[in-house]
């Protein structure tokens, strides 16, 4: 499952990124908010973190002012491995290399076009597995 949640300031890109996807046709569970009115981002992190079933399947976009603060917040979440980019480089790499299942987004960082652009990496890029999977167990086993 593709879920999305955002504050007030990350509601513009969260708005083109599901734009993207609708064209798209991929499917996406949108937790809020659904405005540019002030709210509190730990609020809508949990809603979307809430949602998740699978950790091993279900992928989770967040957008705030920086990405920063959503990111803190989906990884209390045990199971999430949560990133916060704003170039191609760091997500295709937390993905490839960390299997990331959270992408945080600034959209007082980044605009529509590129937080498309990067979500569309994100989602299309694997996990390459074998000497990365050896070092995310280590994390579990070192700070669980």
């Amino acid at each position: 499952m593709l879920i999305l949640a955002c504050d007030h300031a990350g509601y513009p890109i969260k708005t083109a990124v599901k734009a993207y996807l609708d064209a798209q046709k991929i499917d996406y569970l949108d937790c809020g908010t659904d405005s540019t009115d002030a709210v509190d981002y730990p609020v809508y992190a949990k809603k979307a973190l809430d949602r998740m079933t699978d950790k091993d399947r279900d992928i989770v976009l967040l957008f705030c002012g920086t990405g920063l603060g959503m990111m803190l917040c989906a990884n209390r979440v045990p199971g999430v491995r949560a990133v916060c980019a704003s170039d191609a480089f760091s997500v295709e790499h937390s993905r490839s290399h960390n299997n990331a299942n959270c992408l945080c987004l600034g959209g007082r960082v980044i605009d529509g076009q590129k937080a498309v652009e990067l979500v569309k990496l994100f989602l299309e890029t694997k996990f390459d597995g074998e000497r990365h999977a050896k070092r995310l167990k280590q994390i579990d086993e070192l700070f669980s």
